[in-house]
Parts: structure tokens; C-alpha cells; sequence
């Protein structure tokens, strides 16, 4: 959609909280769809759609992603119509954005208390390339252009272990001015704190960046990690799931 456009469409999303909106009304990633007379409009970015404006079924055509986040309650009954038993429903949590909120001591200490044997990396040219190639690793990077881009635009933390990237926390889209938070563990190495060493370290090097590190939580387990990283809860939202 071209900037002109964009900002015809921006009225719709105003106010709305989310970076990936943010980031694709600001030209920097992400899709925008519209329908004919800028009343309904849509948001595509990397899992994400996110609906606004008056409901309009055609916009739904577009909808890629598997998670839709209607803005307003009467998007229901199209997408439950359109989707079917396919479409189930479920609650986010959005977190505060609270720039300044942040205790460096204490994340500092979390970045420090790994386990025996691993190790903290930046994400760089040399890893991004292996993050990309594994399933539970590749949305810190899948959102950019190549693997340069992803260093030179994202920021991302991997915990190391025999040389091998087996935890990390890393930029799930991009807006001027912050990341979109994304954390994961390979299953065999879960539970032993390396989502909050990973976390920590990132946040410690977006605010080393002045980027704001944005977290929005998919389940009450990512709400507590964010909580112990000093997150502050905001408020549950539903969204779509299309199976």
C-alpha cells in the first residue's frame, strides 16, 4: 500500500497498542489492505492480522496469518461465519509499555544466573542463518529481509550450549523506535531459566540501543516471565486462531 494510502488508513488504528500495526503503518514491515472506501481495513504481519474499521468480510480474503486480533467485538460473527469450526477462540495478554520501568541490577542478574555450560551470544551474521534453519528458532529472524538484515534492523540474545543455540529472545518485527519481544527454548532444554536470562540481555541491549523492547503475551506463563523481567500486566484480549 503506498504512504498515501497508509495514512488514509492510519484513523482506523488509532490508539491501538500493537507494534506490528505500528510498524506496517510506518512503511517498515508488514502488509495493509483496505476495502473500497477506506471504512474496514487490515493488517498483515508475520502471524498477525489485525482487523479495524467497519466489519467487511471481503478483508478476510486477505487475512493470512493463522491468529486474527479483531479490534472490536462485531468482527465475531464474520470471522466465525467464514472460518467455522477452524476459527477458535482464545485470550492474549496485552503488557503495559512502560518505557523507564526497567531495573538494570536486577536484569543483569537474571542475564547472569545460567546454568554450567551455557553461554550468552548476540544474535549475528553467523548465527542468524542456524536460527533460521530450526523450527523452534526461526521467528526471531523470519521477519527480515536476509540474515544481514535481521542484525543490522533486529536485536536477538541466543543462550549457547556445545556451541549449539538452543534457547534466545530476539525481534519479532521491528518499529521506529522498538522490537516486538519473542522468546523461545528448545524443548530439551526448557525450565532451567534461560527464557529469563535471554530476555533480560535483550531488554539490557535495547535499552543500550534506545529501542523500546514491546511484549505481548500469548498465555499467563508469558505474562510471569514478563512480570519477572518488571513487565506490568495490561489487559486480555481475544483473538482468532485458524487451524
Amino acid at each position: 500500500m503506498k504512504t498515501d494510502d497508509l495514512a488514509r488508513l492510519a484513523p482506523l488504528f488509532d490508539g491501538w497498542e500493537e507494534t506490528m500495526v505500528w510498524s506496517c503503518l510506518q512503511g517498515v514491515m508488514g502488509e495493509a489492505y483496505a476495502n473500497g472506501d477506506f471504512s474496514s481495513g487490515l493488517i498483515v504481519s508475520q502471524d498477525f492480522c489485525f482487523l479495524a474499521g467497519k466489519p467487511d468480510g471481503t478483508l478476510l480474503e486477505w487475512a493470512r496469518g493463522p491468529i486474527l486480533v479483531p479490534r472490536t467485538a462485531d468482527w465475531a460473527p464474520l470471522i466465525e461465519k467464514k472460518f467455522g469450526a477452524r476459527a477458535v477462540r482464545e485470550t492474549r495478554y496485552a503488557i503495559k509499555k512502560e518505557p523507564g520501568v526497567f531495573d538494570r541490577e536486577r536484569l543483569e542478574g537474571l542475564a547472569a544466573a545460567l546454568p554450567e555450560g551455557y553461554t550468552l551470544r548476540l544474535i549475528d551474521a553467523e548465527l542468524a542463518p542456524v536460527l533460521l534453519a530450526e523450527a523452534w528458532s526461526k521467528d526471531f529472524c523470519t521477519a527480515f529481509d536476509s540474515p544481514e538484515d535481521c542484525c543490522e534492523r533486529g536485536v536477538g540474545v541466543a543462550a549457547m550450549f556445545d556451541g549449539a543455540p538452543v534457547a534466545g529472545a530476539g525481534s519479532y518485527c521491528v518499529y521506529r523506535g522498538g522490537i516486538e519481544v519473542e522468546i523461545d527454548t528448545r524443548m530439551d532444554h526448557r525450565r532451567r531459566g534461560l527464557a529469563a536470562a535471554c530476555g533480560a540481555r535483550l531488554i539490557l541491549e535495547c535499552l543500550d540501543r534506545n529501542l523500546y523492547p514491546s511484549w505481548d503475551a500469548i498465555d499467563l506463563r508469558s505474562v510471569a516471565l514478563a512480570e519477572k523481567l518488571g513487565y506490568h500486566r495490561g489487559e486480555p484480549y481475544p483473538v482468532y486462531w485458524i487451524g
